[in-house]
């Protein structure tokens, strides 16, 4: 007996009782179909090493990557009324929101914090695309107002990385009241003499697009993101023409004037941090490999035109050496 209880019943259990795998641990590049394991991905900003595919990046990892030593103080946001029209699809709205907040930790889709980038302190504002799509919400609204004041009255420099599918539609023309509303205290920090960068991510779309995403002193891009306000599919089913390859991605937009310049996200750093730089008036603290900015000295502007092909300085789209988990 003594061996069916140490050696057979033990199999028998283990065959019974199989030890749950995660099964997310190695991801599918969409771009190349390569598999890379997640702690790689991870420690190369969920930037795919062979391809420089962009995956989307959770507000946490990108706060922590973005700020020095991943050291920040997340703000609170404001607590405002939660399902005012009671609104029911599938679901009701609030049993949504109550999905999303245990699936994701966070309160809505935008996460204010503070922190510094390169020793500079600044106000930073993160869309989250795994919160019901990033949409814009009257919390979310709300949030961005908050960051926005706040870094008036501490006379600091604002960033928000945009990652939207529109305004929430189950908050109807209550979301779409965000807009104008974000768009008034964005005017209030320009007359405040303060920076306000935008980086696009992807997705950027609908009425962000259309308000706050594109009011921003410079426009930043992502590479391979898709911005825009209405579907590709949708301009086609309307105009009945075929649209040119790459439209709404931010190298095309690059191309045609819509966004300064597409950055590598392992760059953004110094390129960020060189544009607030110029934009306050204070000396370089140290020399970036993504701008060069000379020492208490006049940069003439370059007299050539910033294009998609040829990579110089200001578009710094070519990828470091990527990172691999130890």
């Amino acid at each position: 007996m003594n061996w069916i209880d140490k050696v057979v019943r033990p199999k028998i259990r283990s065959f019974l009782h199989k030890r749950d795998v995660a099964d997310n641990l190695w991801v599918k590049c969409p771009q190349s179909g390569e598999m890379i394991f997640h702690r790689d991905l991870e420690a190369n900003q969920w930037v795919v090493p062979n391809s420089n595919y962009h995956m989307k990046i959770k507000s946490s990892d990108r706060l922590k990557s973005f700020f020095d030593a991943g050291e920040y103080e997340e703000l609170d946001l404001p607590k405002v009324v939660q399902d005012p029209l009671k609104f029911r699809d599938l679901k009701r709205y609030s049993d949504r929101l109550k999905e999303h907040r245990n699936k994701t930790g966070m309160y809505d889709a935008v996460v204010l914090a503070r922190g510094k980038l390169k020793a500079q302190e600044i106000i930073v504002a993160v869309q989250d695309f795994d919160f019901i799509a990033g949409s814009l919400s009257i919390a979310a609204g709300a949030a961005i107002v908050k960051g926005i004041n706040v870094a008036i009255e501490n006379k600091l420099p604002f960033v928000i990385f945009t990652a939207s599918g529109g305004a929430r539609m189950q908050e109807g023309i209550l979301s779409l009241m965000q807009l104008p509303k974000i768009t008034v205290a964005v005017k209030r920090l320009k007359r405040a003499g303060l920076p306000y960068i935008v980086v696009l991510t992807n997705p950027t779309t609908g009425g962000v697009t259309a308000s706050y995403a594109m009011l921003g002193d410079v426009h930043i891009a992502e590479p391979g993101a898709q911005i825009g306000f209405a579907g590709a599919r949708v301009i086609e089913q309307t105009i009945r023409e075929k649209l040119p390859e790459g439209f709404q991605r931010s190298e095309y937009l690059l191309e045609h004037g819509m966004v300064d310049m597409v950055v590598h996200r392992h760059n953004l750093r110094d390129v960020i941090s060189s544009l607030l730089l110029m934009f306050m008036g204070l000396p370089a603290v140290e020399k970036s490999t993504s701008i060069i900015v000379a020492d208490q000295q006049e940069v003439e502007p370059k007299e050539q035109p910033i294009s998609a092909d040829k990579d110089d300085g200001l578009l710094s789209s070519v990828p470091p050496e990527a990172a691999h988990a130890e």
